[in-house]
This record gives structure tokens, sequence and C-alpha cells, in this order.
């Protein structure tokens, strides 16, 4: 639970913490919208078209928050669920999770049987790894997704080591194939790469099926490749991640998409600084004029990038704010000298919107030199989350 609603800038009531926090505790949180994921949902059908909709929601729902997020996107109908991590998918049936859950690493160690048992769907990409779940089945079907590597080099069966593995699936009859899949590397880069790796899957599909297998499921795409390949119907399954949070998969697509997550943290300190004087750790910044330095509670512990320092901005009272220095593990500096009015308690937006303004997650990733999945699987757990 939450409490301590507080009005902000830009209109609107948000809490400040759990209703656990203790006095004095840090003004520091994320905000995750439940209604854009849900719109997002919406949009993403829209372009899928008749493929099912499995959700990616490994790395703590790219730090949204894996059971808020999983209970909204089976509420508002996904066909089913994609984890990295057994130990995701475990969490997620403790949680009452009851669609598909797909684990797209497969299983580490021996843990086939137990996998099993909470219902968990793997994806294989070894012999050994069928012939282990044939011996946990205990005389049941095991319906797994058989994973082939197109030019990823990552994991699945090298092509030239299909048809041996197919040969060693003959001799497994617990074990169906019930999903054929692979996964595109540059979908949101290189259309020539991929209309390679599609053409190699396709011709793994055909091996697949000459060797007597009926695959339910065939699919490739991630969110980029659901928006610039199956949105022509390609295969009958897509598996979305970055879209579903509201980022769109390459920049000038999928317009419709709404941000789910806003950071945000409070000025606890300004002060008046001369022409000349240095801010932050190895003096990387010297103010060129009298300058207002806002510092605010938040750092590259909580998830911030050390590389946004001098780099990147955010809001204050819907005014964008240099980040001057560098980040510091838990502060970061800004420059509030074009806003005289800013003041100590004032909320300040690191990712999101703040009246008209927003700082979307691919540019605070473009100012850290990185990619908006970093700049949003590297929020911390030290920053509570607020699921509205």
């Amino acid at each position: 639970m939450w409490s301590e609603a507080r009005n902000i800038p830009d209109g609107s009531t948000a809490s400040t913490g759990p209703a656990s926090r203790r006095p004095g505790s840090r003004p520091t949180f994320a905000e995750v919208d439940l209604s854009a994921i849900a719109h997002n949902v919406g949009c993403v059908r829209a372009v899928a078209g008749a493929a099912q909709v499995y959700a990616v929601v490994k790395a703590d729902a790219y730090g949204h928050g894996l059971t808020p997020v999983a209970s909204c996107l089976e509420a508002n109908g996904v066909n089913g669920i994609c984890v990295a991590l057994v130990e995701e998918g475990f969490a997620l049936r403790a949680a009452q999770i009851e669609i598909p859950i797909l684990v797209l690493n497969g299983v580490y160690g021996q843990d086939h049987a137990e996998v099993l048992r909470a219902g968990l769907t793997p994806i294989v990409y070894e012999l050994a790894q069928a012939e282990a779940f044939a011996r946990a089945a205990g005389g049941r079907t095991v319906g797994i997704h058989l994973k082939v590597d197109t030019g990823m080099a990552r994991l699945g069966v090298p092509l030239a080591e299909l048809p041996s593995v197919l040969e060693g699936l003959a001799l497994l009859p617990q074990v169906r194939i019930e999903g054929l899949m692979t996964h595109l590397a540059s979908a949101d880069s290189d259309p020539e790469m991929t209309r390679e790796q599609l053409e190699r899957f396709a011709g793994a599909e055909r091996l697949v099926r000459a060797a007597g297998h009926a695959p339910r499921f065939v699919h490739s795409a991630n969110s980029a490749g659901t928006y610039t390949v199956n949105s022509a119907g390609t295969h009958n399954l897509v598996r979305v991640g970055i879209a579903l949070y509201g980022v769109p998969p390459l920049p000038g697509i999928a317009p419709d998409l709404r941000p789910a997550m806003r950071v945000r943290s409070q000025i606890i300190a300004l002060r008046e600084l001369p022409a000349g004087a240095s801010v932050g750790y190895n003096a990387t910044f010297r103010t060129a004029r009298k300058s207002r330095i806002a510092t605010v509670a938040i750092g590259y512990g909580d998830g911030l990038l050390r590389a946004a320092g001098n780099r990147g901005s955010m809001l204050v009272r819907g005014v964008r704010c240099p980040i001057v220095g560098s980040v510091s593990m838990d502060l970061t500096s800004l420059d509030v000298t074009e806003m005289p009015a800013a003041s100590v308690g004032d909320d300040v937006v690191v990712l999101g919107r703040q009246g008209t303004a927003e700082i979307p997650a691919r540019e605070l990733g473009e100012a850290s030199g990185t990619i908006p999945y970093e700049v949003l699987t590297n929020l911390s757990a030290r920053v509570p989350r607020l699921h509205i």
C-alpha cells in the first residue's frame, strides 16, 4: 500500500512512498502506470493481427515490477508470458499467474521436474535438454519450444546440427515440439540481415516438418520484429517486450505507445556558486557564470547511469535543466540558473513527463551512451515502485 499523496507541479497527485516508509526516507521513486501498459497491449495487438501475443517480463518486467505487471498483462488478454529464468516463472506461478509461461533461457542445473510441476514451457536448444525433460516427464508428454540459431550466435540449435537433433528427438516420444522459434538479431537496424535470418528459419521449419513434427507456434519477432516483420503476418506468435512498456522499438514508429514509467525525485539542496566553481567529483564541470546549482536525491546507486553527467537533463517545474558534474552514487547536480523560482522540495522528473515536457527513455539512453532497455532495467531495487 502507498500513502502520503501530495500535489505536484503538473497538477496531478501521487504518493511519495510505501505506507511503511520511515520518517525522513528519500523522496525518490518510480511510478508505473499500469493503464499505459494495458493501452500498449491494445496497440501491439493491432499490429500483430492474428498472431498470439506473448509478453516479455524478464528482468523484473524491464524494471517495472514483475508480479504487478504480469497480473496487468494477464488481465488485459495477452496469450502468454516470456521470462528469462525459471525462478521468474516460479514467482509468477506463486502469484497465481495462470497463462502459459515460456522460459527463454532454458533450464540450468537439474530443475527439470520442478519446471514441469510448475507448468512452465521450456525452450530447448540442445538434445541433452530434451532428454532431461523426457526423463523428468514420468510417462507424460512434454511440450517444448525448439530454438534454432539463424544468426544471433547466442542460444539455439545451429542449423548444421538441426538434422541430428531431430534424429535424436525421434527417439523421445514423450517430447513434443509445440513451438519452433528463433531470435532476430537486428530487426531494429538491418532489414537485409533480418531477411536472411527469416530465410534460414523457413528452411529450418521445412526440416522440422519433414521430420514429422507439427509445431503449433512458429515465432521469431521481438518488439522491433513485430512492427517491421510480423505486421505482415509472417508467423503466428510474437514475443513483445519494450513496446509494452511504451518505448518504440526503433525511432519513428509506434507513436501511439504510452511510456509506463516515470522516475521522480526532489531538490534537496540549492547553492549559489560564482563563475569558475567546480561541481562534483573530479571537477568535471566548472561554472561559466554565477550559477544556481540544485542537488537532487538520486544517483548511479539508483540506476541513473554515471555517463549522464554533463550530458543529460531533468525536468524541474516543466523545464529542462542540465545535469552538471559527475553523477554521484546517491546525488546528482542540476544547473537551475535559468529557473530562479526553483526551490528546495521541488519535484524533479528524471524519466518521463512533467507538464508538457518529457524525457523519454531513448533520450536518457542516448545521453548515457546506451539503449532504453538498459535505462529501464538499470533502475535499482532501492527505488520504490508505485503501481498506479
